[in-house]
C-alpha cells in the first residue's frame, strides 16, 4: 500500500469558527458519500508538507499566508475516490482568516465536481453535529491550540 502524504488546513476566523467545506461524492468508488472536511490535499512532488499546506491554502480558499503553524498529525488509511487505498500521513496547519471570502478559482475539477458547500462551524455547531466531520476528534483538535 502506498503513502498518501497530505497538509490539511484549519482556517480559524476571529470568532474561533473553523471552515469545513462538504464534500458530496456522486461518482467512483465513494459515491454516496456525504462528509464535511477541512481545506488540504496531497504533498507533490518536491513539495515540503508546509509548502503544499500554502498551495493548498490557496487553491482552495484563496487565501494567502506566512503566518501558519503545523498543530497535529494523524496517520490512517483511507479510500480515495479512485477506490485506491493508501496509507494517508496527514499534517495539520493552523491559519488565522481575516475573511469569509472563499475564491475557487483555482480548484480542480474534481473539487469542482464534489465541494459543494463551505460554511464556517462554531465549537458548539461541531459539537451537536449528527453529520459527518474529519478529521474525527476535530473539537478536541481545536480546544487544544
Amino acid at each position: 500500500m502506498r503513502s498518501r502524504p497530505a497538509a490539511r488546513l484549519l482556517v480559524i476566523d476571529s470568532a474561533g469558527k473553523v471552515l469545513l467545506f462538504r464534500f458530496r461524492h456522486r461518482t467512483g468508488a465513494l459515491a454516496g458519500n456525504i462528509y464535511w472536511a477541512t481545506p488540504g490535499g496531497g504533498v507533490e512532488s518536491g513539495e515540503t508538507f508546509e509548502q503544499a499546506a500554502s498551495r493548498e491554502l490557496q487553491e482552495e480558499t484563496g487565501l494567502i499566508t506566512n503566518e501558519m503553524t503545523y498543530v497535529a498529525q494523524r496517520n490512517f488509511i483511507m479510500s480515495l475516490s479512485s477506490g485506491e487505498l493508501v496509507n494517508a500521513e496527514e499534517r495539520f496547519y493552523l491559519v488565522r482568516a481575516v475573511s469569509h471570502q472563499i475564491d475557487a478559482t483555482h480548484w480542480s475539477t474534481e473539487e469542482k465536481q464534489v465541494i459543494d458547500l463551505h460554511h464556517w462551524w462554531s465549537e458548539d455547531e461541531l459539537a451537536t453535529t449528527r453529520e459527518i466531520v474529519y478529521p474525527t476528534g476535530l473539537a478536541e483538535m481545536l480546544a487544544a491550540i
